[in-house]
């Protein structure tokens, strides 16, 4: 009889992988240091909170919800780490949270992060996930959001989030209790995109007839075109 296999994945595994995708993508977009708590709250209920919250619905393989609620404060130091690590005169930047520009950016980010967080979950858990696109709205109160497909088994946790200057952002994920099995070792590295150009590049050239083949070869195919 074979041995029980271990389970390699359940929720605070994916929650530790989303929480490293935010910090990653922040770390990049802002060229600044972007860390998070080490403990995490099992919470009852999920929702957009001032100054600046952000939602994004996955399916798929599993079913999930992702919140990243800002201070405006916090919106604003990553917003302007970002525009000037891009390149942006400090004089042209909006100089409020409230500006359009500042949300775009934002959920701008926050697509990035759950993209970074799906390319993962097909190279970790071999399954796949689609995400609609992000939201971002200012507010001014509280507001309650619930996932539109119904959870079997809801978890929801929150994980708090402090950027260099010590401002907070919250992390809240809803999602259905599941467990990810590994049957079989597979590759699940992640690998490097330019590796891999260059890799296509060398075998489509190699495949390429030289310049000393038969012209004839394919005349048949030509033939029967009409050419």
């Amino acid at each position: 009889m074979s041995e029980e296999k271990d389970v390699v994945y359940g929720t605070e595994d994916l929650l530790m992988s989303l929480c490293n995708s935010v910090a990653r993508v922040l770390n990049v977009a802002t060229q600044s240091k972007v860390n998070y708590s080490g403990m995490v709250q099992r919470i009852t209920k999920t929702g957009l909170k001032p100054d600046i919250g952000c939602f994004v619905m996955f399916d798929g393989g599993f079913t999930g919800l992702v919140v990243l609620n800002f201070a405006a404060d916090t919106a604003m130091e990553i917003y302007e780490r970002y525009m000037l690590h891009m390149g942006m005169p400090k004089s042209e930047l909006a100089s409020s949270h409230t500006s359009d520009e500042v949300s775009n950016i934002m959920g701008e980010l926050m697509n990035q992060i759950v993209g970074d967080f799906t390319g993962k979950v097909r190279r970790e858990l071999q399954t796949n996930i689609t995400q609609n696109q992000p939201k971002m709205l200012v507010l001014t109160k509280q507001v309650m959001l619930s996932v539109d497909t119904p959870l079997d088994r809801p978890e929801m946790r929150r994980v708090t989030f402090y950027t260099e200057k010590n401002n907070i952002f919250y992390l809240e994920l809803a999602i259905d209790r599941t467990e990810f099995i590994k049957l079989y070792d597979f590759d699940s590295a992640e690998h490097d995109p330019q590796s891999l150009i260059d890799d296509a590049y060398n075998t489509d050239n190699a495949s390429t007839p030289s310049p000393t083949d038969d012209p004839d070869d394919n005349s048949d195919l030509l033939k029967s075109l009409g050419m």
